[in-house]
Parts: structure tokens; C-alpha cells; sequence
């Protein structure tokens, strides 16, 4: 099969395609044929093997790749399925968390796929489950908002903020997002009241205060941003940090949980977790026309490392995602 593969750390210039063999499914794995992959931020921590830190912590391989072949979202149909599977069958049309998503055949945890909604095209459909359970863990879970709440959403315009506002909406939120001048119109057609051009407005300055803020980018002082919360209100981190720190977003995600201790407003880290029950959550969403995918463009399996560079230089719309055929 073709697939992506790097053998060692470094910039997206390490990936190549190659022929490699399909992989050999468990009693609880299903062999998917992946039609489409999208690209997350994840995607190039791992292939830098950033930060440093998560090396150690065996997140990504110490010395080299801990996976050869990279990726996690997937879309995809059911090739074989293991002894244990229940629930998903031959020729099933699926999509969700499947490592080594960048090739043609990828093994899936049964337990992590779901069928895809029949409304999704399989690119559309691979551009869901890392953006859009991360953004309805932050928005509803760990942010806890409802209807009539102020939320502010920065990064309105990314992979999780376009998720993030259109979650909001369909709670009865009243929701700002912030996003540069070039997608102030995609992030309204989200759902969003209000928006907030950051080339010429800083969110943090104007009067308002809002009670729940996701904050996908990090690129304010806490003490600003906190400035912008009302007293009571709640502020969930969720930042990547950039290639080649040392502890990369750990930092800042420290720091907040420190101060979190001595205030009255609730300082939140967004955890990081695959969850089949938040898949099927948003699978809902997206059947009863609440939810739907931003696909900034479809790419060939050849070009994940193009991609990739775009993903980590950040201003991408949506997602980007790669087709296998």
C-alpha cells in the first residue's frame, strides 16, 4: 500500500511516500481502506517529536517516531474486522481516530470508529473528530456554557474554533469569534453574533466580558485575557505551543493552573483524549444539521507534507484534508 512514512524527527521534508505493507489487525482492531485524512497541529508535534519533553514522557518516540506512519483522523470503510468487534461490519462506511491515517490502509480500535453520517462526503467527514470533540469537550464539558452565556472563542477560524462557535450557537450561547480580516464572513456564517478582526481590534481591551472563553491560540498574557472574563467566568486553554520548545504549551498550561489556585475564576486546561462517546455526540450534531465541517482544501496523499507546513504556520480555514485515491 502507499503511505506516508518518516523515519526520523524533523521538518515536514523527512516525510515520503512509500510502499509499505498494510497493517495486521487485532481481536478488537478493524482494517480500514481510508479514503480521506485530515491534518491536525498533533500531526507535526509528532513528526517533530515536540515538545522535547514529550519524548521522555513517551508520548512520541525518544529517539525516533514511535509510529512510522502518522495521522489520526480518518474516514474510511471497513475492510476486516477483529474476532472481539461488535456493533461495526464489512464494507461499513466509518470515520474517527485511526493512527497512521496517512496511507491507504490504516488499523483502527474498533471502539474509537463510528459510522459515518450518511449527510458527509468521507473528505468532510475526515475533518471531524480531532477539531470537533476537542471543541465540544471545550465548549460544553469543560466550559460548561449555555444559553444566554457570552462566549469568545479565539482562533474562530481554525479546526477547533470552527467547531467551537458552531457548538456554542446550537447551545443558545451568544458567541464572538475572533479571526482575521479574511474570515470574518466564514466565522458569521458559523453562528457567530459577533466578530472580532484581530488585525485591527484586541479582544482583551473592549468593555465586554464574556463567561466562558476557548482560547485556541495563546497569544495573550493570562493577565489580559482574564481581563476580558467576568468575575465568575471561565477560561479554557487550548494552545499548541510551537515546534522546538523545550516543554512547548506545558508552560503556560502551568502557569495558569497556578493561578487558577488564588482566584475566583475558573482557569481550565483543555485536555487532550480520544473519545468514542464525544464521536457519536458530535456524529449527532452534525445528523441534525448543527454541525458541519469547514474543508479549506482536498489534497493528495503526496502532499501531507505541504500541508503540514501550512498547519504548523497557522491561518489555515477549517482543515486541511488528503485523499488516498
Amino acid at each position: 500500500m502507499k503511505a506516508i512514512v518518516q523515519d526520523r524527527f524533523g521538518p515536514p521534508d523527512v516525510l515520503r511516500l512509500a510502499d509499505t505493507e498494510p497493517p495486521g489487525i487485532g481481536p478488537d482492531d478493524v482494517l480500514v481502506r481510508v479514503h480521506a485524512a485530515a491534518l491536525n497541529p498533533y500531526d507535526w508535534h509528532m513528526l517533530r517529536g515536540d515538545p522535547y519533553i514529550a519524548r521522555l514522557m513517551g508520548g512520541t518516540g525518544l529517539t525516533r517516531p514511535k509510529s512510522r506512519v502518522a495521522g489520526i483522523d480518518a474516514a474510511g470503510r471497513v475492510e476486516a474486522v477483529g474476532a472481539n468487534v461488535r456493533g461495526l461490519r464489512l464494507g461499513q462506511d466509518v470515520f474517527g481516530f485511526c493512527p497512521g491515517a496517512f496511507a491507504e490502509y490504516a488499523r483502527g480500535r474498533a471502539e474509537l470508529l463510528v459510522p459515518k453520517p450518511e449527510g458527509l462526503t468521507f473528505e468532510q467527514a475526515a475533518a471531524v473528530p480531532v477539531a470537533a470533540t476537542t471543541a465540544l469537550r471545550g465548549i460544553r464539558a469543560v466550559g460548561q456554557a449555555r444559553a444566554g452565556h457570552r462566549v469568545l472563542v479565539n482562533g474562530a477560524a481554525g479546526g477547533v474554533g470552527s467547531y467551537a462557535v458552531q457548538i456554542g450557537a446550537a447551545l443558545g450561547a451568544e458567541v464572538t469569534g475572533v479571526c482575521s480580516t479574511r474570515n470574518l464572513e466564514l466565522v458569521r456564517s458559523l453562528g457567530a453574533a459577533r466578530v472580532v478582526d484581530y488585525t485591527a481590534e484586541d479582544f482583551t481591551e473592549p468593555d465586554a466580558r464574556y463567561d466562558l472563553i476557548l482560547d485556541n491560540i495563546g497569544n495573550r498574557p493570562l493577565s489580559q485575557v482574564r481581563r476580558a472574563l467576568t468575575p465568575a467566568g471561565t477560561l479554557v486553554l487550548n494552545s499548541g505551543g510551537t515546534p522546538g520548545h523545550l516543554i512547548g504549551a506545558i508552560g503556560p498550561m502551568l502557569t495558569l493552573v497556578a493561578v487558577n489556585t488564588v482566584v475566583r475564576q475558573r482557569l481550565r486546561v483543555l485536555p487532550t483524549r480520544l473519545d468514542r462517546a464525544e464521536l457519536t455526540a458530535v456524529a449527532a450534531l452534525i445528523d441534525d444539521g448543527k454541525l458541519r465541517p469547514v474543508v479549506d482544501r482536498v489534497c493528495p496523499l503526496a502532499d501531507v507534507a505541504a500541508g503540514l507546513r501550512q498547519v504548523e504556520a497557522g491561518h489555515v480555514p477549517g482543515k486541511i484534508v488528503v485523499t488516498t485515491s
